[in-house]
């Protein structure tokens, strides 16, 4: 790589944070309450809204993460999890938006407050805040990848190749640039900065995967797409069957296994049909009807039918999204067959390997912005609901007294700092340790760390939307936690945590149960929860407050 090719390269992508952080800026003025700043006066347009949830939930674990994993399972098969995604959204767009406007929250937990008391919105609500800072930390991790591995081009040159970088300071270091930069928008624009700087960032995301892919397929055919399909069937022949696109889960199920056995075999695996016809639309139903970081940008459409528009929408677009990101990584094994000498040492450094080192120049400028972009995106919205969750939930009834809403916007911007330093702290942690742990995947630990939280919070919220007499503010305690206990033991989490504090005398994970995978986390929380949660009845004193806030004449009229 030439001085002069890393100028122009250089040149984009510094083209790119110039004019996104402006735009941010400009679109994020006269901030004048904690609505404008948190809901952007609730009239956004609905394609706007689309185009953030896109951004947001595609982040940069995405855009580095759904290589490394067609990468390592030689396949598609994380694609069928977007049939979850849809089926999903359609229950959250019928199920909780509605009450959502109904009771006009700036938070999503401001509902359990009307239903159930303060005692569940504050549990759920904090639970929210430990999730998304871990989460959307790590996830901000994944973008120095392709920083540090740049840096060691510049200094190295040519002769760097792509091994194991034993330290975690470079990491370090781009992480507090791009937290930096991202952070001054967001916390002077608020949501509208937000939402319109994340329309040209799902824009430039998208756009530059496209280009990615056929710049990977000339490299593989010698210049020709057609050769380069070829030669992608003949490397990764599983591209040819059936098991390249979709998994059932019972491809190792022995002759004249039981139903026992064969539900182990579905649960212990992560991409399968079940999966996603049935855990994934459990934890599309808790990402984008219980948490914050998802709920907000749909908060800001005018009512709740633009809001299902926006959501339906992007889930649509889901499907090419995560389909062209997977298969990044698929064509990424044939490359380096290829060209083994540039093979990385870290499945999550392969897409950002070959940016570095195969593609030509202005092209790797373009792709590289993309990474950026979807990093900046996803982190901007996390901030935004981090700090707004904070203000909303915690600030203004326990602080803030009878401040004025300029006071409360200031008190949203100085969280919004506070949030983005956690954040910093978490993505250098998990650096870390993936400098210690090469083969540890992105995607599993970003998602696994959501779904601990996000299934019992689904199970709470179901309890509330869909029973109008059953939860109570002490039973809903006791029924998260039940949830969160339940994937903790089925996770096998709780038995590393018994080994750490007692090496002396390992315990092991009793073989008759199910070791589940991530993405059977928010269904088996949500279950247990809704069982526990169920048992307690509402007291008909808070009931008749909701009816009241609700406008609604009966307890019966609350229900969507």
């Amino acid at each position: 790589m030439t001085t002069w090719q890393l100028l122009i390269d250089g040149l984009i992508i510094v083209l790119y944070f110039v004019s996104i952080t402006a735009v941010g800026l400009c679109m994020g003025r006269r901030q004048r309450s904690l609505e404008d700043y948190a809901l952007g006066g609730r009239h956004m347009p609905w394609w706007a809204v689309m185009a953030s949830i896109i951004a947001a939930e595609t982040s940069a674990a995405t855009f580095m993460g759904a290589p490394a994993e067609g990468f390592v399972t030689r396949g598609i098969t994380y694609v069928q999890l977007t049939m979850g995604v849809i089926l999903g959204r359609i229950l959250v767009g019928h199920i909780f938006l509605k009450p959502y406007y109904t009771y006009r929250v700036y938070t999503v937990y401001d509902f359990l407050a009307v239903r159930f008391g303060n005692r569940s919105k504050n549990y759920v609500s904090a639970l929210f805040l430990i999730m998304r800072l871990l989460a959307s930390g790590v996830r901000l991790y994944v973008p120095s990848l392709v920083m540090v591995l740049a840096w060691r081009l510049l200094v190295g040159g040519e002769s760097v190749r792509y091994g194991q970088l034993d330290s975690w300071v470079p990491y370090a270091w781009a992480i507090l640039l791009l937290t930096t930069i991202t952070c001054a928008y967001t916390m002077l624009g608020g949501i509208r900065a937000v939402i319109w700087t994340d329309l040209i960032q799902a824009t430039l995301m998208f756009s530059s995967a496209l280009v990615a892919v056929l710049t990977i397929l000339c490299h593989i055919g010698q210049g020709s797409l057609l050769a380069g399909l070829r030669a992608l069937i003949q490397q990764v022949p599983e591209m040819a069957r059936p098991e390249g696109y979709f998994l059932t889960g019972l491809e190792r199920a022995r002759p004249g296994s039981g139903g026992w056995e064969l539900l182990r075999l579905i649960l212990e695996h992560k991409y399968t049909l079940p999966a996603a016809l049935i855990a994934t639309t459990a934890a599309n139903l808790a990402a984008f009807g219980t948490d914050q970081d998802m709920v907000q940008r749909m908060l800001t459409a005018p009512d709740y039918r633009k809001s299902r528009r926006s959501l339906l929408a992007a889930a649509l677009m889901d499907v090419p999204i995560a389909a062209v990101f997977t298969f990044i990584g698929v064509l990424l094994i044939a490359f380096y067959d290829q060209h083994p000498e540039l093979r990385p040492a870290k499945a999550n450094d392969v897409f950002g390997a070959y940016i570095l080192s195969a593609m030509p120049v202005v092209v790797r400028g373009f792709v590289l912005a993309g990474v950026f972009a979807t990093a900046m995106g996803s982190l901007s919205a996390a901030l935004n609901a981090l700090a707004t969750s904070l203000t909303n939930d915690w600030y203004l009834p326990y602080l803030a007294g009878n401040r004025g809403p300029t006071r409360q916007v200031a008190a949203a911007r100085v969280f919004t700092g506070l949030f983005a330093v956690l954040m910093m702290l978490v993505a250098v942690a998990f650096a870390w340790v993936n400098v210690r742990n090469p083969g540890l995947t992105i995607i599993p630990v970003a998602l696994g760390i959501a779904g601990y939280i996000l299934g019992p919070m689904l199970g709470v919220f179901l309890v509330g939307m869909l029973t109008t007499t059953r939860g109570s503010d002490r039973g809903n305690v006791l029924a998260v936690t039940a949830g969160l206990i339940a994937i903790f033991t089925l996770s096998g989490r709780l038995f590393d945590l018994i080994d750490y504090f007692r090496p002396d005398r390992p315990s092991s994970f009793p073989t008759w149960l199910p070791k589940i995978e991530f993405t059977w986390y928010a269904l088996v929380g949500a279950v247990v929860t809704m069982a526990v949660g169920l048992v307690f009845r509402t007291p008909p004193a808070v009931i008749q407050s909701a009816c009241q806030k609700s406008g609604a004449g009966s307890p019966t009229d609350v229900d969507p």
